[in-house]
């Protein structure tokens, strides 16, 4: 869809943010974009963790459930 993009209309689509933003903003909307991928990046990958988290825990705490139940049967 957006391979067919040449030069000549990324120079337009340039020139049409120029014309909205103006040239002292468009440095900054660039820097608030930046860091709007970043916080999604941050946020995709906390939410992938979080699964192997969910099944690592178990499985700690269930040794240690059992050691803490061997100490005191006996």
């Amino acid at each position: 869809m957006f391979g067919d993009i040449g030069p000549g209309e990324l120079f337009l689509i340039f020139l049409v943010f120029m014309l909205f933003f103006g040239a002292k903003r468009l440095p900054d909307l660039a820097g608030s974009l930046g860091k709007s991928i970043r916080e999604f990046k941050k946020g995709m990958q906390e939410t992938q963790e979080e699964p192997q988290k969910g099944v690592e825990q178990p499985s700690t705490n269930g040794a240690a459930r059992s050691e803490e139940k061997t100490p005191h049967a006996s």
